[in-house]
């Protein structure tokens, strides 16, 4: 038998594949321990490395992370009392990076590095917003002896090489055994793929049948030369936690933040309490693409750098050290403090994985809206509706639905607003009711599709809970992993699901009128709204213009018009003059504007009968007040105040005429300001999406001809406003810049031609040249990392890249502007992602067709011109990008029938060509055309 007090290694192992690897390395094997301590319900294996009485312990089986690795420490410390120096050798995970070319086999050691011991606990610590993740606990560096010794093997390995490859044959030669499990696999199994491609969770097929080796997805490496260390040998930070890492993103993130080289789920349990140099061979990429076939290997290689360095470490030098049960307390207080971080992150990440799933349901937040219209109220007004029966009675009984209409100017968007406040001030104590609210706009019907309001709904009730129920994480995974979304009824069946889990949930939806782009999607979306009620008894609260249509879905609910009242118009004018100079505004000048202002919104009453006052003056009336308010605010003088009110545009045709002096007034601004202000409301008026004030300051600032944006030009936040006499408002939660209301954008889609008829044209412009800029001539984005810093920092790029082609298709513009952005490769790479990517899932922006050029973006957005253009130029009309789709399917999909015809002419496009974008949903240009319902492409010849 061996007496424990001979041992000064300690050699600890997580599995048992590393725990053989170590013996088969051993060149002695000792007997047994003689005794050791009560409770110790270690294995241990007992030898010699050179002339190092070594001891080797594993973990329980089935048994990891950090306490557990912690007890099998803390066991042998007191079992072999003078042990003085520890390794942790193993497998682990790699972190590959453009800095580090980690790949399968290859040994990572950990070295102190950027103010870290070498082991770094990244689920210890804490994560504060707007900042990366903040350590909060620190592990010691390995011993001072064996850092020595990794210098000392470093250098000699990069003078000499290293035989560990051979080191492992002669140990696999004598084992013969050993050699299916824990030889080098062949170098084809060893694949990185790109950080977006995930292992179906559900899938236990190898990733060569289930992810393959299509290009595309995976990285691309040169082979090693001969001269190159082959496995290579990696110095740095280790990064522990008491979790498997198999998230590419989070591996991502870590290695580009703190240079992590390697994960695993001991070391961090050992730092403090059995100071040691952790080795590990990487078997993995931290992904989800994990397999065993690389595990026995790495554990060899491991073992092997581990042996290689005790030789060189003399006998002494260990003796020397102080025993560790010296150097130590009472491991208990480690791990207790280790196991309640851990359980504090456990929840932190489990909330960042559940925010993962709700911005994958729909990235829209309508609760900055909310905010910025409650904001908006004047104080005072609007109560009026929280007090009629009709409210009541919605609010006091289960399944009733309350439908409330007026004309544009009406203010029913604002008491929606007032609405929700007052619920959800009344039930914030109670989780159990479940309040919800939509605000429809139709500048943004693209994103208001049925299945998006059904979505946006989910959403806000699955993040009142709290955790994400197993159903919606079912449907998560299930459609993530094939990056497809859930269909209308699934949407459906999940939103009934979880409504029954509040005992009420009410329903808001603001504007239905402005709801999709037809009557059958409103009808739809209704439709499934009052399916949802009939299952659950959900109230509904809805607004709308005056619509017969929708009326009529609303023949037996509780209704109610909605109208200005006369004390919320002595409201808002009290409210908005007391934001006027005190200097200015004296008694006598206040009583005037009052006067004026109600004679002006009361004006239409002359010439209309009661019943057209009661359903259009009373609703117009805030409005225009409003309008007129907006002018005399902008007036610098008592006099100029009075001026303005002689003229106060009154009646029906009040609107319109008040629109007219405003554009009047900036016609008779400077030059430069009169241009500005033109160019701020075409951007309004023809963007094909709200702009935020960033977005909008980018396109305001670009210059023609330029290659990068000069931000001397861009306005500011205040010009914005100040410059276009009141029709412009900015939404302060949103950031969102808009005209004053509806109807002022009705005005211009009348009148647009009259003030800035250039608009199609300019706007096309801005956005070529914003995508010509020379910083995307990099291309095409590597990362979701490196492509969010690109929209972060180029603010106008996603609504460029996504919406030039729209705003050029309708301009009539020179085509060399065009052609030159279409004929830069990288440039229309660089475009195409932001054009394709979608942000709802991990990896979004690498999960985008590659390899499209000018000709495929041509097609996609139907530039008929610029089609022409490249096909004279000698561009292959039926090029496949990444995904197999065409010019021609592209251009079929979007119903662009003078490209189609174009592409046909030239008989040079195989009209019967698939695409594999998913290879079971592989469909021809005709079938994209027939599922878009482009009747006129698919009638052509």
């Amino acid at each position: 038998m061996s007496n424990p007090k001979d041992y000064t290694i300690g050699w600890i192992c997580a599995i048992t594949t590393e725990y053989v690897a170590a013996q088969a390395f051993l060149d002695e094997k000792h007997k047994e321990p003689e005794a050791v301590s009560l409770g110790d319900n270690n294995n241990y294996t007992l030898g010699k490395f050179g002339k190092h009485n070594v001891v080797i312990a594993v973990l329980p089986e089935g048994e990891y992370g950090i306490s557990s690795a912690a007890s099998v420490a803390s066991d042998m410390r007191h079992s072999f009392p003078n042990v003085r120096i520890g390794l942790m050798v193993g497998i682990g995970g790699g972190a590959p990076s453009r800095k580090h070319d980690i790949r399968l086999g290859d040994i990572v050691v950990s070295v102190p590095c950027n103010e870290k011991g070498g082991v770094f606990q990244y689920d210890f610590g804490k994560t504060i917003q707007d900042q990366s993740f903040r350590q909060t606990g620190f592990l010691n560096q390995p011993p001072m002896v064996l850092r020595t010794a990794v210098n000392g093997l470093k250098a000699q390995y990069e003078s000499e090489g290293h035989q560990l490859e051979e080191d492992i044959n002669r140990v696999l030669e004598k084992k013969s055994r050993l050699r299916r499990k824990y030889q080098r696999p062949a170098p084809s199994s060893d694949r990185l793929y790109q950080t977006g491609v995930t292992h179906p969770s559900n899938d236990e097929e190898s990733c060569a049948v289930v992810c393959g080796n299509d290009q595309s997805n995976l990285v691309l490496r040169h082979e090693r030369a001969e001269d190159e260390d082959n496995p290579a040998i990696h110095y740095g930070l280790i990064a522990s936690a008491n979790q498997l890492m198999k998230n590419a993103s989070l591996r991502d993130k870590f290695a580009k933040e703190n240079d992590v080289l390697c994960f695993e789920m001991e070391a961090a349990g050992l730092m403090n309490q059995f100071p040691c140099l952790v080795i590990r061979g990487i078997c993995d990429y931290s992904d989800t693409h994990k397999n065993k076939e690389w595990q026995g290997y790495a554990a060899m290689a491991a073992a092997a750098y581990a042996k290689d360095l005790l030789c060189r470490i003399p006998l002494n030098k260990v003796e020397a050290e102080n025993r560790i049960s010296d150097l130590l307390s009472s491991v208990l207080d480690t791990v207790s403090r280790a196991r309640e971080g851990v359980e504090k992150i456990k929840y932190k990440l489990d909330r960042s994985e559940d925010l993962e799933i709700l911005n994958w349901l729909t990235p829209i937040d309508y609760g900055l809206q909310q905010s910025d219209f409650i904001m908006r109220r004047q104080k005072g007004t609007g109560t009026w509706l929280l007090h009629t029966s009709e409210f009541n009675t919605w609010l006091n009984q289960r399944n009733k639905t309350l439908y409330c209409s007026g004309i544009p100017g009406a203010g029913k968007t604002i008491l929606t607003s007032i609405v929700v406040d007052n619920l959800c001030s009344r039930y914030r104590t109670n989780p159990s009711i479940g309040i919800t609210y939509l605000y429809c706009n139709f500048r943004q019907k693209h994103q208001q599709k049925p299945e998006n309001l059904l979505s946006s709904l989910l959403k806000q009730l699955v993040q009142k809970r709290a955790s994400v129920p197993e159903s919606i994480k079912t449907l998560y995974e299930r459609h993530n992993c094939e990056r497809t979304r859930p269909s209308f009824d699934e949407i459906l069946e999940a939103l009934k699901s979880i409504t029954t889990q509040y005992s009420r949930v009410l329903i808001m939806i603001d504007a239905l009128d402005e709801c999709g782009d037809s009557d059958s999607e409103r009808q739809r979306f209704l439709s499934a709204i009052f399916n949802l009620q009939a299952k659950t008894g959900a109230n509904i609260f809805a607004t709308s213009r005056i619509n017969n249509n929708i009326a009529k879905l609303f023949e037996v609910s509780l209704s109610l018009q909605i109208c200005a009242k006369n004390e919320d118009i002595e409201s808002y004018l009290n409210g908005r003059m007391s934001l006027l100079q005190s200097d200015i505004l004296d008694d006598t000048l206040r009583g005037m504007i009052r006067k004026e202002v109600i004679r002006a919104v009361d004006g239409m009453y002359a010439k209309s009968s009661i019943k057209y006052y009661i359903y259009f003056n009373l609703n117009f009336r805030f409005l225009l007040a409003q309008l007129h308010m907006n002018t005399l605010m902008n007036q610098p003088t008592k006099g100029d105040i009075k001026q303005a009110l002689q003229y106060l545009a009154k009646g029906i045709d009040g609107l319109d005429e008040t629109y007219k002096q405003a554009m009047e007034r900036i016609e008779d601004t400077g030059s430069r300001f009169r241009e500005l202000a033109k160019h701020i409301l075409a951007w309004i008026v023809h963007a094909k999406r709200p702009l935020s004030t960033t977005e909008l300051q980018h396109a305001l600032g670009v210059r023609p001809f330029t290659k990068e944006l000069d931000r001397d030009y861009l306005p500011s936040v205040q010009v914005l406003q100040s410059v276009c006499a009141g029709l412009v408002t900015i939404d302060e939660q949103s950031g969102i810049v808009r005209l004053v209301h509806y109807t002022t954008q009705k005005y211009f889609e009348r009148t647009w031609t009259s003030w800035f008829p250039n608009a199609q044209m300019d706007i096309t412009k801005v956005c070529v040249t914003y995508l010509s800029f020379d910083v995307f001539e990099m291309g095409f984005c590597r990362s979701d990392r490196e492509f969010e810093a690109r929209l972060q920092t180029n603010v106008l790029y996603d609504y460029a890249a996504r919406n030039w082609g729209h705003h050029a298709r309708i301009a009539s513009i020179e085509e060399d502007l065009i052609l030159n952005l279409l004929e830069s490769r990288a440039k229309v790479s660089a475009a195409s992602q932001a054009m394709m990517a979608s942000e709802s899932y991990s990896g979004f922006s690498q999960g985008v067709p590659r390899q499209m050029i000018g000709i495929h973006v041509a097609a996609y957005f139907g530039l008929a011109g610029a089609m022409v253009g490249l096909l004279k130029n000698g561009y292959n009309p039926d090029l496949k990008d990444s995904y197999s789709r065409t010019p021609l399917s592209r251009a079929a999909e979007n119903g662009h029938e003078a490209v189609v015809k174009l592409l046909l002419a030239t008989e040079k496009v195989d009209v019967d060509s698939k695409d594999s974008e998913y290879s079971e949903y592989s469909r021809t240009p005709l079938s994209r055309a027939a599922g878009n319902g482009h009747e006129a492409v698919v009638k052509l010849p």
